[in-house]
């Protein structure tokens, strides 16, 4: 076979079917520059059907691999020499090995060609012209994923299918050829750090043999939650290796004995240390009741913490990686004035629905450790868990992110991806959006999208896929398919939300919504019809089943509560519940792909009443109406000084509003005495101190300020969430005039109008 790009008078560098392609790497590499290389290998076999052979520096090569330092940490450059040799050179190892990644890519080959089947194409010829260049490097320094929630799919999937393993306990787990696929995965996609599942069901991330070795080889960072302090999986662990109550109070000696074995054994390997402590899971602490108390714990502990560091990682500890989480109930002792060292970075969570509880101030944006952002696309809790489909908004990640980045979180970014299926696209744009923000921005969440859909399916297929997709995450964003049966979880002493009942909503707007979801079903039937055998998997698993399975679950609810009424039938709703049924089959079973995600996808995550097959009643009161508002906009109907949130909202036509900026509605003069409007905004949480105000004026009458913030876990906090909006009401009098404007004016950073109505009385 001949050698690629080894004639020097070449001008370019090119690869060709059936030729091998020669490569040379620099001495000193961290592991994981050689692993690039491996799956730079499998994909040259892949496309071109040639073989990556590893040579000395010495003599023709077609690729070269340098340690020239690129000006950013972690970044790489590609260029084609005047000989026609790719010059790969990289800031470090992990920066060099990203820019043998990026030439996968050029390839053609997707980062989901393992874990969404999306099987490479195979070409003629590859050409990049002589003084191409590509240089890159992140913008957020760590970036990675939390598998979390493993119960019922990744864990049952690895055990029972792709890594079989019985264990006399009966525990799930996730062992060294899973978390490869994983960390190969995060290394096509430029992440380095990984939170390990962490539930009791599964075997502990250390204890299972050869997870820390293949971790150094794909040249990951393990951190781990706001719950699993010094590398400790407290949930999975403290009843193997702890001794006593897990309380730092009474039994601070075991406890810190706890942390100090697991320090001990993992002193050289790559770690972020998680500071602080909670409960043994996802509870507040033990012993400490008061938050003074619990601040004076949190202090000590994170002393005593770091001294462990200081003996057994790095004398000077400033220099080990670390980071404290305020999540939940922990926020407020961080408010209430605990001390985190300088160099610790604060990691800021959002309220597992999306919306960020806390940007950095000024002093915190100063900080040497930096901010973090903990972030949520998968969620198992109050008011409902959202684990089955990955209808997420990427509008809303898009809008929260890049205000988190512009308010100074930049260090780590950690999204809490469940079972990584099927919330691939979401991981892509989160991945995509820490390494380069800018150009995320620039093509737009719709552009990215795109880009991502034609890589998958074709361009000629990536503007109807775009469309079908985008209207898919909206009609989640009004309503996700888990909540259609108005149910709430962790409430099950309350009969009134452990039932499926009614949603607030008309027969007509039900039926829009089904017929909605029915266009985006024949749709994706229509491209299903014309898609490549190779591709068929793929485009199951990425597109057909998260659009067509919460296409049923509505079809099975609404009819539900259609037929509570009279005005449909019990059949149709169990027909949509067997379709659910059928399709998570195929799924599992797979169309040409031999069984390859067994068990990884279930259709009733923790068996909740609303994946269930509703049971047939009589409704005793009648169905909701429809409010005949006078006028309705979006915040993109009006006038004045905003910026649109493309894709967010309702229809798609949310603003951001600036501190003293205001949007304006007109309309034509009325014949009433009263106006009453209604402001449906994001629910999202202060950017700046502690509230979300706005101000409302109808013409020239004095405006009535609207504050709109939710705390902890209220009541009006779970509706907003389910929901999406946060809704407040202001009624006028009206004066007769032949036209009328509605004014909103933010009192605050961070207001977001989504929509204005308005009814006259």
């Amino acid at each position: 076979m001949a050698c690629c790009g080894c004639n020097v008078a070449a001008e370019n560098f090119i690869v060709e079917r059936n030729s091998d392609l020669t490569i040379s790497l620099p001495e000193g590499a961290r592991k994981v520059l050689p692993t690039s290389v491996e799956l730079l290998g499998r994909d040259v076999a892949a496309v071109f059907g040639g073989e990556l052979k590893t040579v000395p520096s010495e003599g023709r090569i077609s690729i070269h691999i340098d340690s020239v330092k690129v000006s950013r940490p972690q970044g790489f450059r590609l260029e084609v020499a005047p000989s026609g040799r790719l010059e790969i050179t990289g800031h470090d190892s992990h920066g060099a090995a990203y820019g043998v990644m990026q030439l996968s890519r050029l390839f053609g080959v997707s980062p989901w060609e393992w874990w969404a089947d999306v099987t490479p194409e195979k070409k003629i010829r590859f050409e990049l012209p002589e003084g191409y260049v590509d240089e890159q490097a992140p913008d957020v320094e760590y970036r990675g994923i939390f598998i979390n929630d493993e119960d019922w799919g990744i864990a049952q999937w690895s055990t029972f299918n792709y890594e079989k393993w019985e264990a006399p306990s009966h525990q799930l787990r996730l062992g060294p050829e899973t978390n490869a696929r994983i960390f190969e995965l995060m290394l096509r996609l430029r992440a380095n750090t990984f939170w390990p599942a962490m539930h009791n069901c599964t075997v502990p991330f250390f204890l299972t043999e050869g997870n820390r070795e293949v971790a150094e080889k794909y040249g990951m960072y393990i951190g781990g939650s706001h719950c699993e302090p010094m590398a400790s999986n407290t949930f999975g662990e403290w009843h193997l290796r702890g001794k006593g109550e897990y309380d730092y109070v009474s039994n601070s000696d075991n406890v810190c004995r706890f942390w100090e074995e697991r320090v001990k054994d993992v002193a050289g390997q790559e770690i972020i240390y998680t500071l602080g402590m909670r409960g043994v899971h996802d509870d507040p602490m033990n012993g400490a009741n008061t938050i003074e108390e619990q601040k004076a714990v949190l202090s000590r502990a994170i002393t005593d913490q770091r001294g462990l560091l200081g003996k057994y990682v790095d004398g000077d500890v400033t220099r080990v990686p670390q980071v404290f989480i305020p999540y939940k109930e922990v926020l407020a002792v961080y408010d209430a004035g605990l001390e985190v060292p300088d160099d610790v970075t604060l990691m800021w969570c959002d309220d597992n629905y999306g919306y960020i509880h806390h940007f950095p101030t000024e002093t915190e944006r100063a900080r040497k450790g930096g901010n973090g952002v903990y972030y949520h696309v998968s969620y198992w809790g109050r008011p409902h868990d959202y684990l089955w489909l990955g209808t997420f908004s990427p509008a809303l990640m898009h809008q929260q992110l890049g205000l988190a980045y512009d308010r100074g979180i930049d260090r780590m970014w950690i999204l809490n991806v469940g079972d990584i299926k099927p919330a691939e696209y979401q991981m892509e744009l989160f991945l995509d959006m820490a390494w380069d923000i800018d150009s995320v921005r620039a093509r737009g969440v719709r552009g990215h999208m795109t880009d991502f859909l034609a890589r998958e399916f074709g361009a000629d297929n990536a503007a109807t896929l775009t469309d079908v997709m985008t209207e898919s995450y909206r009609l989640a964003y009004v309503r996700k398919p888990e909540f259609m049966g108005n149910t709430r979880m962790e409430e099950y002493f309350n009969p009134y939300y452990r039932f499926v009942r009614d949603l607030p909503w008309s027969e007509d707007s039900l039926t829009r919504r089904m017929g909605c979801y029915e266009a985006l079903s024949d749709a994706v039937e229509a491209v299903d019809k014309k898609m490549p055998a190779a591709r068929k998997d793929a485009f199951f698993q990425l597109v057909k089943y998260p659009v067509q399975a919460a296409d049923q679950m509505n079809r099975k609810l609404i009819h539900a509560q259609l037929a509570r009424h009279g005005r449909s039938t019990w059949q149709k709703s169990d027909e949509a519940y067997d379709s659910i049924l059928t399709l998570t089959r195929i799924y599992n079973i797979g169309i040409d792909n031999n069984g390859k995600w067994h068990r990884m996808m279930d259709h009733q995550p923790r068996r909740l009443p609303v994946f269930e097959p509703v049971d047939r009643e009589t409704a005793s009161d009648d169905m909701a109406g429809d409010v005949e508002w006078l006028h309705q906009w979006n915040g993109s109907d009006g006038k004045g000084v905003f910026t649109l949130c493309e894709g967010l909202g309702y229809e798609g036509g949310a603003v951001a509003v600036n501190k003293g900026d205001a949007v304006a509605f007109e309309f034509p003069d009325v014949a009433a005495d009263s106006a009453v409007v209604e402001v449906r905004l994001l629910p999202n949480h202060p950017v700046e101190g502690g509230k979300l105000s706005f101000s409302v004026a109808l013409d020239r009458l004095k405006p009535v300020s609207v504050d709109y913030e939710t705390y902890g876990r209220s009541e009006e906090w779970k509706e907003n969430v389910l929901r999406n909006q946060a809704i407040r009401t202001v009624k006028f009098p009206v004066k007769r005039k032949k036209n009328h404007s509605i004014t909103i004016t933010a009192l605050t950073p961070g207001v977001v109008v989504d929509q204005v109505k308005l009814l006259v009385k």
